[in-house]
């Protein structure tokens, strides 16, 4: 098995996507393009955004899409956690407003509660933990794929009154054009290209995750231009990230007891908590850009924050998952006197790079 580049500790997987992510703000803080500049840079992302969603398209298989459909039950409870329960949350955030957070950082993450759940790191993780992964790897792509429609819908709907300002017939276009259209054609040209993507797929995870870099130093660098930084201290963000371990720490509590009572098995149970408990950033930053233009800075910040600190504490409670279910089945082995040959494990360590240094949605 490959290394990941920055070999740290186990416990916490910083991976080095983010710390991409961290030094293109900082670019965008020294360096931000204006004038000409921004209007190429601005042209470009628009550009990137489109090719972003033409690959998501055109890489979602339709196929095992509809063989995910038996755990119904299942997407259905991640798809209430994902578009629910988690705006529901955010829209109750409201009240630390203004006293714990400005308007500005809460539109953040209330945007934040209404973007599609993980692909890659929910399956990775739920691996990880013995988990359902055939379960995980539908509901991630059902999110993302219904999140296209519903959160730019949710945003209009629960943004507006709340520093979002609403959803214009401009901003209705702009979704069509750049998300809705791009996804469509690459899942109506998948027949053609999907072989390609395939065999391409490291190049391209390049390109996904360029393009997105790029879409993050326009955002930046605009909120940069207008002073908007200005507008948050350093206690600010401290509240925030507190606001947002509060948010994570409902949600896992409430994805893993709640999926109990609705009598899911242990594996099942372990893929909602992780698909129904995490947010996808490289969906988000697009349909961020897309929606607030030149605030999106401010806008993505929350998202950015809530991505690193849902890897690092999935991380540990995936190690958690898998140490109890190795106890049990050792447990088990020792009472019937079988084997302990468990093919989960092998899958497991093959998933595992994909937290450590692969793209994570």
């Amino acid at each position: 098995m490959r290394r990941p580049l920055f070999a740290l500790p186990s416990w916490l997987p910083v991976d080095g996507y983010i710390l991409a992510l961290v030094g293109t703000v900082g670019l965008a803080a020294l360096l931000p393009a204006s004038g000409v500049a921004a209007t190429l840079t601005d042209g470009a992302s628009t550009g990137a955004i489109a090719l972003l969603f033409f690959l998501y398209g055109a890489r979602l298989s339709t196929r095992e899409a509809m063989a995910g459909l038996r755990h119904w039950r299942l997407h259905l409870t991640v798809l209430a956690c994902t578009f629910a329960i988690f705006p529901l949350l955010g829209l109750a955030a409201r009240a630390l407003v203004p006293a714990v957070l400005p308007p500005t950082l809460y539109t953040g993450l209330l945007f934040l509660c209404l973007v599609p759940s993980t692909i890659q790191s929910s399956i990775a993780f739920t691996s990880m933990a013995r988990g359902n992964v055939a379960a995980a790897i539908c509901a991630g792509s059902f999110s993302s794929l219904i999140g296209i429609v519903v959160t730019p819908l949710l945003a209009g709907l629960v943004l507006h009154g709340n520093g979002g300002g609403g959803f214009s017939a401009d901003s209705l276009l702009s979704i069509v054009c750049q998300l809705l259209l791009p996804f469509v054609a690459g899942q109506l040209l998948r027949r053609w290209v999907g072989g390609f993507l395939t065999r391409h797929k490291k190049v391209l995870g390049y390109v996904d995750r360029g393009s997105i870099l790029l879409v993050v130093y326009t955002a930046f660098s605009a909120g940069m231009v207008q002073g908007i930084w200005h507008q948050v201290s350093p206690l600010r963000l401290l509240c925030l990230l507190g606001v947002e371990a509060v948010l994570l720490a409902l949600m896992l509590t409430g994805t893993w007891h709640g999926s109990r009572q609705l009598g899911f098995d242990r594996r099942e149970r372990i893929a909602i908590t992780f698909a129904g408990s995490k947010k996808s950033l490289a969906a988000g930053l697009p349909m961020a850009s897309v929606l607030f233009g030149a605030q999106a800075g401010l806008a993505v910040l929350p998202l950015m924050l809530f991505h690193q600190m849902q890897l690092m504490v999935c991380a540990v409670l995936a190690k958690r998952f898998a140490a109890r279910a190795d106890a049990d089945a050792e447990a088990t082995d020792t009472v019937t006197g079988t084997g302990t040959d468990m093919p989960e494990v092998a899958e497991a360590g093959a998933a595992a790079p994909i937290v450590a240094g692969g793209p994570l949605r």
